[in-house]
């Protein structure tokens, strides 16, 4: 679990494609480095966030590590972008003795967006996103929490083409990658998970109800219908 408060940036010093090693996920290993700010405490099997994406280091040394991504994870992610060179947000899990300052972060990465505008407003920046996967733009809402490549930040504006916006205080572009990135860039999305776990909820609720021919819902159905055929046939 994250908090989706990015601790730092590191950089992307191998990327290798097809990796079939132990440590590799049968997909893509990727070795990072200018990491050693949060390495001091790591071991070989802990998770660590790569932009919002939930990794586990398989090798360590004092300022780089290594993860295998598998071929699921590529498909839901930016990680094909990825090159030598690219920047990466990178936060650790929780830990007891961590503020909670973010939001409630799994790091499985729904989907990816495009950045479809970048806006100076005062000292901050409004970015808005499109959505790859439109299925995901009912979990978005105004004043809701989203991670953008593991960064946790609030929505400000959804407008009714499914475009979504957060705007980014000073400080945070100083930290985060997002302002490195252009205008048609990749980035990844984990909606908030509360409005997954309501929609899953309500469906097995309702889903309930009507396979109970005696459930509350279908006696109310039937009413209604009962209703509007005696006043059909009133009229005749």
């Amino acid at each position: 679990m994250f908090t989706g408060i990015v601790e730092l940036m590191g950089t992307v010093a191998e990327y290798n494609p097809q990796d079939n090693s132990a440590s590799g996920g049968q997909g893509v290993s990727v070795t990072i480095k200018g990491a050693s700010a949060i390495l001091n405490d790591c071991h070989i099997g802990d998770s660590i966030a790569c932009n919002g994406i939930c990794l586990t280091v398989t090798e360590f040394d004092k300022d780089t590590f290594k993860v295998g991504i598998s071929p699921e994870t590529i498909v839901r992610t930016d990680v094909s972008d990825w090159v030598t060179g690219t920047r990466i947000n990178l936060e650790r899990a929780v830990s007891q003795e961590v503020r909670f300052g973010g939001h409630y972060v799994q790091g499985h990465v729904d989907t990816v967006a495009n950045i479809v505008s970048v806006t100076p407003e005062g000292n901050s920046l409004v970015f808005g996103f499109k959505l790859r996967d439109s299925q995901y733009e009912k979990f978005i809402v105004e004043k809701g929490f989203i991670c953008i490549d593991g960064t946790s930040l609030t929505v400000t504006q959804v407008d009714a083409d499914g475009t979504f916006y957060i705007a980014m205080i000073a400080h945070t572009q100083d930290v985060v990658v997002m302002p490195l990135k252009k205008i048609g860039s990749l980035v990844n999305i984990e909606v908030d998970l509360t409005g997954k776990l309501i929609e899953k909820q309500i469906s097995v609720a309702l889903q309930n109800q009507f396979d109970d021919s005696h459930s509350t819902l279908n006696k109310l159905i039937e009413q209604i219908i009962d209703e509007k055929v005696q006043k059909y046939l009133s009229t005749k």
